[in-house]
C-alpha cells in the first residue's frame, strides 16, 4: 500500500474526485489505482474564507508500487505502508476460573470481548441495568426527578459515555486505538469513525453498539449478570478467591482467582470497599467546573464563517485551553456540538452535569464543559478517597442552589462576569431536561475554579468570537470528568492483592472511551498472561 498524506479536497467534492487526487499525485492514471481506502479526513478551517478537507489514503495499485515511488522521488507525504491488523495473543492461563468483570462500560465491555474472544467465557457483573431499561430509568429521572441510585446516567450498560456524544477521540497515541475503532464499527457504528480526525458515535447509535458487543461476548460463552452490584472481594494470603455481588436485595458469592475492576469513576462505594481490604491506592488529579451552553448556528458562523451551514461540515466544535493570569489552567472538554447537558446524578442529594449529542448533532445549542484543574493539595485531607469528598460538597452545593429538587444551578456569562447573581434566562434557552436555577454559581464551586473561569473566558472569547457572550448559560457542576483516585498497579496489571486487575477511568487509567476501552484490553491480554 502507498499512503498519501495532505490530499486537499473542496466541501463539495466526491469520491471520484478523492481518485482523481490520488492518481495525480502518484503521477498514474486513474484506473492503474485498484482500491482506495482513507486513512483519516479532518477539516482545516483556520481561514474563514477557504474551509477545505484533508484526507490522508492508501491506495492499493495494480502495478509494482516501488516502481511508482521510484518515479515520484522522496516525499514526506507519500510513502510505502503496511496495515497492521490486531492480532489476539495467546491464552497461557492454566486456572479453571472464569474470570470476573466489574462493570460493563467501556474497558468492561472490551476486556470482557477479548477474554470471550480467547475462550475464558468470562461473568461480567454490572450494577446498574441493561441499555433499554436503563434509557427508560434515566428518561423518567429527567422527567420526573425521581433518581434511581442503582441505573442513571453513571451506572449501567455502557457506562457514563453512553449518555454523552460518544465521542471517540483521544490524546493518547497506541496501536490498539484502532482496533477499538474498528471493533465499533463492526458492531454496527458509523463506518466513518475509523477514519475521522474527530470521530463521535452518538448516544442514539451507541445504544445499538453495547447491545451488539454484549449479544457477542454471550454467542462465545461469556455471562452478563445485570442490576448485580459488586460488594465485597474474598481475599485469602495475599490473593482474590472469589467476590459478592447484590442483586435483587440477595447477596451471591462467585469464586475466582481473577477480577477485572472496570468500576467507572463514580462507584464510589466500590472504591471504600477496596480501600478497606488494603488495596493500594492514590489521589489524583482532576477536574471541575461547569457545562457553557451557546447557540449551535453562532458556534457554527463562528467556527465556519459563511461556510456554516454547510451539509458536509455539520455542527462545529471547539476545543480551547488557556492560563489566566494568577489563576489555573482552564481548558474545555468533551464538547458537544448541537447537543443538549444532561443530568447526571448518582447519588441522592447531589446534582452532577455533563453533555450529550446524538449522531445527528442537531439540536438547538452546542455545550462543552469548561473545567479547571483540581490538585490533591487542594483535597481536605491525605486519605487516598479525599477527592471524592471534595466532589461530593460540591455536588450536594449544586443540589442546594438548584433548588434542592435536581434542577441544576446556572449562571449567565453576563452575570458570572459582573459578579452578579443571575435572575433569569436570556436568548439561550438551557437544556438541562430536569430544568434550571438560576443562581450565583460563586456559592457552589470553589474560588480557585471560578476565579480562573472569569480569566479563561476573557481569553477563550479572543480565540472563539462570541464565546463569552453575556447570554451564555454556565451550568453546574462537572464534576466527574474523570477519577480523583488511582488504584495502583504493576507491570502485570495487578494490585499488590493477586489476581486483582485495575482498568479503565475508574480506576484512574483513562480519560475517555476510547482510552478505557484500550486499557480494558490491556488488562485483558494481563490475564491471558497470567500463567496461575
Amino acid at each position: 500500500m502507498i499512503r498519501i498524506n495532505q490530499i486537499k479536497q473542496s466541501l463539495d467534492s466526491t469520491s471520484d474526485d478523492l481518485l482523481l487526487s490520488c492518481a495525480k499525485k502518484l503521477h498514474i492514471d486513474k484506473n492503474i489505482i485498484k482500491n482506495i481506502r482513507i486513512v483519516k479526513k479532518s477539516i482545516d478551517s483556520r481561514k474563514k474564507d477557504n474551509i477545505f478537507f484533508v484526507y490522508c489514503v492508501d491506495v492499493e495499485t495494480q502495478i509494482n508500487e516501488d516502481d511508482i515511488l521510484k518515479n515520484i522521488g522522496t516525499s514526506n507525504e507519500i510513502f510505502k505502508t503496511e496495515i497492521k491488523q490486531y492480532v489476539l495473543p495467546e491464552n497461557k492461563r492454566k486456572s479453571n476460573y472464569r474470570p470476573i468483570i466489574a462493570g460493563f462500560g467501556p474497558a468492561g465491555f472490551f476486556a470482557g470481548l477479548t477474554l470471550a474472544r480467547s475462550g475464558l467465557k468470562p461473568i461480567i457483573l454490572e450494577r446498574g441495568s441493561d441499555v433499554d431499561k436503563r434509557t427508560k430509568d434515566v428518561e423518567t429521572f429527567w422527567k420526573t426527578k425521581n433518581l434511581n441510585e442503582k441505573s442513571n446516567v453513571q451506572f449501567g450498560e455502557g457506562g457514563a459515555g453512553t449518555f454523552s456524544d460518544g465521542k471517540l477521540n483521544t490524546g493518547i497515541k497506541d496501536p490498539f486505538c484502532h482496533h477499538v475503532l474498528n471493533e465499533f464499527a463492526l458492531h454496527g457504528a458509523p463506518e466513518e469513525i475509523c477514519y475521522s480526525a474527530k470521530p463521535h458515535i452518538g448516544t442514539d447509535k451507541l445504544k445499538e453498539v453495547v447491545k451488539n458487543i454484549r449479544k457477542e461476548i454471550i454467542s462465545l460463552g461469556g455471562e452478563i449478570i445485570f442490576d448485580a452490584k459488586l460488594t465485597d472481594i474474598i481475599v485469602f494470603n495475599g490473593v482474590v478467591q472469589g467476590v459478592t455481588y447484590e442483586k435483587d436485595g440477595h447477596c451471591s458469592d462467585l469464586e475466582t482467582d481473577t477480577l477485572v475492576l472496570c468500576i467507572g469513576h463514580s462507584a464510589r462505594d466500590t472504591v471504600r470497599m477496596l480501600y478497606s481490604h488494603g488495596v493500594e491506592m492514590m489521589q489524583k488529579p482532576f477536574s471541575v467546573g461547569a457545562r457553557i451552553e451557546h447557540p449551535r448556528e453562532m458556534i457554527d458562523k463562528a467556527q465556519y464563517g459563511k461556510f456554516a451551514g454547510h451539509p458536509a461540515l455539520g455542527a462545529a466544535d471547539y476545543k480551547m485551553a488557556c492560563h489566566p493570569l494568577h489563576g489555573r489552567g482552564a481548558y474545555t472538554f468533551c464538547m458537544c456540538p448541537g447537543g443538549t447537558v444532561v443530568a447526571a446524578a448518582s447519588e441522592k442529594g447531589g446534582v452532577v452535569v455533563n453533555g450529550m449529542s446524538e449522531y445527528n448533532r442537531d439540536a438547538e445549542n452546542s455545550n462543552s464543559a469548561l473545567l479547571v484543574g483540581i490538585n490533591p493539595e487542594d483535597y481536605p485531607d491525605e486519605s487516598p478517597l479525599s477527592g471524592f469528598k471534595l466532589q461530593r460538597d460540591i455536588e450536594e452545593k449544586a443540589f442546594f442552589f438548584g433548588g434542592e429538587d435536581y434542577s441544576a444551578p446556572c449562571q449567565l456569562v453576563g452575570d458570572f462576569l459582573q459578579n452578579t447573581p443571575s435572575q433569569k434566562i436570556g436568548s439561550v434557552n438551557p437544556s438541562c431536561p430536569t430544568g434550571v436555577n438560576p443562581t450565583d454559581l460563586r456559592k457552589v464551586l470553589p474560588k480557585k475554579v471560578t476565579d480562573t473561569l472569569a480569566g479563561a473566558l476573557h481569553q477563550m472569547n479572543n480565540k472563539l468570537h462570541g464565546f463569552s457572550m453575556p447570554d451564555a448559560v454556565l451550568t453546574g457542576a462537572e464534576t466527574r470528568s474523570s477519577s480523583p483516585v488511582r488504584i495502583l498497579r504493576d507491570d502485570l496489571y495487578q494490585t499488590n492483592i493477586r489476581g486483582l486487575f485495575p482498568a479503565g477511568e475508574g480506576a484512574g487509567y483513562a480519560g475517555g472511551i476510547v482510552s478505557a476501552a484500550v486499557d480494558g484490553i490491556r488488562c485483558a491480554h494481563a490475564v491471558l498472561e497470567d500463567e496461575r
